[in-house]
């Protein structure tokens, strides 16, 4: 973005999801990314828990790589919120692990915290189909002056 003020708009941060989301690596873990209204987070749902989801501590709680799976998202697509056309990566990751997260539906939420020149942390919670606190996650994410191949979302397959 060329003004250092200016924050993408809805339609840009709904048009990066909708591409995201077409990604065969978020097909093949039901995951969905979206950017609610307001501009303030971002939000990694897995719909609909399956068979393979599953399998922590041997139960039917979600697997611990799944979890982690959608905080690499959640917070990897924070800098979205602040240019949605600028590559990212995320660069750390510390996941506490607060109580098995169980249920149907699962949904992890993504805020910033703090933004510098090219690297941004932020922090994420997961909830479980109930609305509790299950896992929370902080993160640092790179961002770089390149733009995505795409222009628009780093959905490249």
């Amino acid at each position: 973005m060329s003004d250092a003020d200016a924050r993408p708009t809805q339609e840009q941060l709904d048009r990066y999801a909708e591409q995201f989301n077409q990604s065969q690596t978020l097909r093949l873990l039901g995951l969905r990314l979206s950017f609610p209204p307001g501009g303030e987070k971002v939000v990694i749902t897995l719909p609909e828990v399956r068979a393979e989801h599953r399998g922590g501590l041997g139960t039917h709680a979600i697997n611990g790589g799944i979890i982690s799976a959608m905080f690499d998202y959640a917070i990897g697509c924070t800098p979205a919120l602040v240019d949605p056309t600028r590559r990212c990566a995320t660069m750390q990751l510390s996941v506490s692990f607060e109580r098995p997260v169980r249920g149907t539906t699962v949904r992890a939420e993504a805020t910033i915290d703090s933004v510098g020149t090219s690297t941004l942390f932020a922090s994420a919670r997961m909830y479980d189909d109930k609305g509790q606190v299950c896992a929370r996650c902080q993160g640092v994410v790179k961002m770089s002056q390149m733009k995505w191949a795409s222009g628009e979302s780093p959905a490249v397959n």
